[in-house]
């Protein structure tokens, strides 16, 4: 069994309400492709191609995209005369989809737990379906195994809302237009685990809250800090930001 990459779609997005009222957050799409698909693809670029998702609002929405994604990738013949419809061998992801129902209002530790029976008893990675990033993933995962703990979170700079104004006296030198932040770590959601970590999960809470701080006072948490790209898509500004950069050629994450 392949490493499997848990991915949390199950989040209503009440941030990004105009965009998630009829489909849910994993399913905006950047560049015509849902994000989820971006996430998705930047893993198999690094070999891991065994995806569990974790569905919840709209699940039916993604169950749909996949189940028609592999009809519509394959060569067709339609025969109108005979009603027939036969499919041809084509070009295709090789990717492992399991769908999993973790329920609408879970939270995201009680979804994780959800998905247990499909991981094996074997280090798994996990990540939310709403962020890309260049991190590299092979050098993460040597990381995580140099230092033997039960978990490894990726920590990113987060970007600046705002432009940032260099400026000596009352002159501007110089101006940057919503950089990365230089100072401060946070949880950029790209997460090596090992099975041990179901241990510190206490029932239906954040993933963020009680697990991830029961593993750090415990010492069973690594950071792996990344200056890279790193942008979560939370808001309109976010999807239109990503927009821009595939537009412009110039999209971090792009493996493919």
């Amino acid at each position: 069994m392949s490493t499997p990459v848990v991915i949390l779609c199950g989040g209503q997005g009440t941030r990004f309400r105009e965009q998630t009222e009829n489909r849910p957050k994993p399913m905006i799409e950047v560049a015509g492709r849902p994000i989820l698909w971006h996430i998705m693809s930047f893993y198999a670029g690094h070999g891991f191609k065994d995806f569990v998702l974790c569905l919840g609002y709209k699940g039916d929405y993604i169950k749909r995209y996949f189940n028609e994604a592999l009809a519509l990738s394959a060569d067709m013949t339609i025969d109108f005369e005979s009603g027939t419809v036969q499919s041809h061998d084509s070009a295709r992801d090789d990717w492992r989809v399991t769908l999993v129902d973790t329920g609408p209002h879970t939270e995201t530790a009680g979804r994780l737990t959800r998905v247990r029976q499909y991981l094996g008893d074997e280090r798994f990675l996990m990540t939310y379906g709403d962020g890309v990033a260049d991190i590299d993933l092979n050098d993460l995962m040597k990381f995580h195994e140099s230092h033997g703990k039960l978990a490894t979170v990726t920590a990113v700079h987060p970007t600046a809302r705002f432009g940032a104004l260099g400026i000596e006296g009352d002159l501007v030198t110089h101006f940057a237009e919503k950089p990365q932040m230089a100072e401060g770590w946070i949880n950029g959601g790209y997460f090596i685990l090992e099975p041990g970590i179901f241990d510190h999960i206490p029932g239906d809470v954040d993933w963020a809250k009680e697990p991830m701080e029961s593993l750090a006072t415990s010492g069973e948490l690594c950071a792996f800090r990344h200056d890279g790209f790193w942008q979560c898509m939370d808001t309109l500004r976010d999807k239109i930001f990503l927009n821009s950069l595939w537009d412009g050629g110039d999209a971090p994450w792009k493996l493919w």
